[in-house]
C-alpha cells in the first residue's frame, strides 16, 4: 500500500452525523439515520476476503518485527488492493442497509448540496481563471455529477482521483446516467499529477486517511500499534503497562489471524497535550487519541501542485482545542457498518476490510500544513453555514413551492445542527495570487470560523 501521504486517497468519506449515545465526538458519519452499536452489527459479508486480508496483515506484521503501527494497519484495511474496505467491488454507499450500503454521502442525500457547492466553485473557477475541477475520493460518483450539470459550460474539464478501479467504473456510470451531456468531460487519474490548474474539492476525503494512534498510559504517550494476539494481557491498559497483546476477538487459534494490541514508546505528542504535570498525567491515564499525520501530507503535496486554484475541503471535524479537549478523551475512530456506528475500539480490529474505519479531521493542523506549504486559508465555517452562504436556503424555498416535501426533508438533513450542519465542517484553501475580493469566497461570506482554527 503506498504511502498516503505521497498518493491521493480514494474515498469521498460517508455518513451523516449521529450522536445518539450523547457522547461528544465519539462518531460523526454513519448514516443519518443510523443507530450506535457496541459491537459488530453483523457478521462479514464478505468472509473469505477479510479472512486473505488479515492473512495479509498478519504477514505484514511479522515482516516488520510482531508490531505495526495502528496508521499503516488502518491503511492495509482501507486501501490493500483488491482485498481492502474502498479496494473491493463493494457497494459501501447507499441509503438503507437493504442495499448492502454501509452509509450515505450529502451528495446522495439531496442534489441540493451539489447545486449550492456548485456556485462556490463557479466563483473560484473565475477568479483563479481555470476551467477544471479535481475531484479527490468521488465514492458514488453522485457529486461529481451535480456538480458537473451545475456548472455546464464553466468547465471544460472534470478529473476524478480514486484509487479504486471499482469505485470509478461506479462513478462513470453516475455520471453518464445523471449528467449525460456532460460525461465527455469527466476523466480519471490514480495519482498525483504534475501540476494542477484548477478547483479542488474533497467531500468526506480527510476523515477516511490513516491516523496515528496515541495512548497514554499516566506517565508518557505511546504509539498504539497492531500485534497478533496470543497469551497475555486482557486489556488494552495491562497490555500498554507490560508491552503484551491485549487480545480482542476470537481465540489465538482460530483459522482467521486474531489481532491485538500493543503499545511502544513514541516520541510523538498530541498537539495542545505535550507538556502534563505529574498530576495531569497521572489523571489523562487511559487517553486515546489520534494524529492525523497523512492529511497534512496530503495538503502539502497538493500545495507543491496547486499552481492556480483553489481547494475546498467537507469534513466532519473541529478545531484543534475542540479535537484534544478532555471531553474526547476516547478519540474519534469508529467503523461504519450497515448504517450502524461502532464505537467499541475491539471492532477497529475485527472483521478486518468489512467495514468502514473513520477519524474526524483536525481542522486547525489542515490549515496549517496549507499554510506552512504556502496555500492561503479562504475561510473556515460549519457546513451549514457555507451551504446557505451559498443558497441553499433559496433553493430549498423553490422546493417547498413545488410540494416536494421529502426531498425538503433530506435537504433538511444537510444543515440541522443534530445532523449533518454542526459538525460537519468546510475549510477552503487558494493558491497565492487569487483575488476573491472584498466580500471573499462565497460560502464564507458569513459565519466565517477561522480564528478559532
Amino acid at each position: 500500500m503506498p504511502d498516503q501521504t505521497a498518493s491521493p486517497n480514494g474515498h469521498d468519506g460517508h455518513h451523516g452525523h449521529n450522536e445518539a449515545d450523547g457522547r461528544p465526538g465519539r462518531h460523526g458519519r454513519a448514516s443519518h439515520a443510523g443507530p450506535v452499536s457496541a459491537r459488530p452489527a453483523t457478521s462479514p459479508r464478505d468472509p473469505a476476503a477479510s479472512a486473505a486480508l488479515a492473512r495479509h496483515i498478519t504477514r505484514e506484521i511479522s515482516e516488520h518485527g510482531g508490531w505495526i503501527g495502528f496508521e499503516r494497519y488502518m491503511a492495509l484495511a482501507l486501501y490493500t488492493p483488491g482485498l481492502g474496505y474502498y479496494a473491493r467491488d463493494a457497494r459501501q454507499f447507499g441509503a438503507m442497509p437493504a442495499s448492502g450500503s454501509d452509509f450515505i454521502t450529502a451528495p446522495e442525500l439531496s442534489p441540493l448540496f451539489a447545486r449550492a457547492l456548485a456556485r462556490q466553485l463557479a466563483q473560484a473557477l473565475v477568479v483563479t481563471g481555470t476551467r477544471e475541477v479535481w475531484e479527490f475520493g468521488a465514492g458514488s460518483g453522485a457529486l461529481a455529477a451535480g456538480l458537473l450539470g451545475e456548472l455546464g459550460d464553466a468547465v471544460d474539464r472534470y478529473t476524478i482521483v480514486d484509487l479504486s478501479a471499482s469505485l470509478r467504473e461506479r462513478q462513470r456510470a453516475s455520471v453518464d446516467k445523471l449528467a449525460p451531456h456532460q460525461a465527455h468531460k469527466l476523466a480519471f487519474a490514480d495519482s498525483w499529477p504534475d501540476h494542477i490548474d484548477g478547483v479542488v474539492v474533497g467531500n468526506e476525503l480527510l476523515d477516511a486517511m490513516p491516523v496515528l494512534l496515541l495512548h497514554h498510559d499516566g506517565v508518557a504517550w505511546r504509539e498504539r500499534g497492531v500485534v497478533l494476539a496470543g497469551v497475555g494481557a486482557s486489556s488494552p491498559t495491562e497490555a500498554a503497562a507490560a508491552d503484551t497483546p491485549a487480545v480482542v476477538g476470537a481465540s489465538a487459534d482460530s483459522a482467521v489471524p486474531v489481532f491485538a494490541w500493543a503499545d511502544r514508546p513514541t516520541d510523538v505528542t498530541p498537539p495542545t497535550l505535550a507538556d502534563f504535570s505529574p498530576e495531569d498525567a497521572a489523571e489523562a491515564a487511559g487517553w486515546l487519541t489520534e494524529v492525523g499525520r497523512q492529511g497534512c501530507g496530503f495538503i502539502t503535496s497538493l500545495a507543491q501542485r496547486l499552481r492556480r486554484g483553489a481547494a475546498f475541503f467537507i469534513d466532519y471535524g473541529y478545531p484543534e482545542a475542540e479535537y484534544y479537549h478532555p471531553q474526547r478523551s476516547g478519540g474519534t475512530l469508529v467503523c461504519h457498518r450497515s448504517h450502524l456506528v461502532e464505537t467499541d475500539p475491539a471492532a477497529l480490529l475485527t472483521d478486518v476490510g468489512d467495514k468502514d474505519i473513520t477519524a474526524h479531521v483536525d481542522f486547525t493542523a489542515i490549515a496549517l500544513a496549507g499554510q506552512d506549504a504556502g496555500l492561503e486559508v479562504l475561510g473556515y465555517t460549519s457546513q451549514a453555514r457555507f451551504l446557505f452562504n451559498c443558497g441553499l436556503l433559496a433553493d430549498m424555498g423553490a422546493m417547498q413551492e413545488r410540494g416536494d416535501y421529502a426531498g425538503l426533508a433530506r435537504a433538511q438533513k444537510l444543515v440541522a445542527e443534530h445532523e449533518m450542519g454542526e459538525l460537519f465542517k468546510v475549510i477552503g484553501l487558494t493558491a497565492p495570487g487569487s483575488d476573491f475580493g472584498a466580500d471573499g469566497a462565497l460560502g464564507f461570506t458569513q459565519g466565517d470560523r477561522s480564528h478559532r482554527l
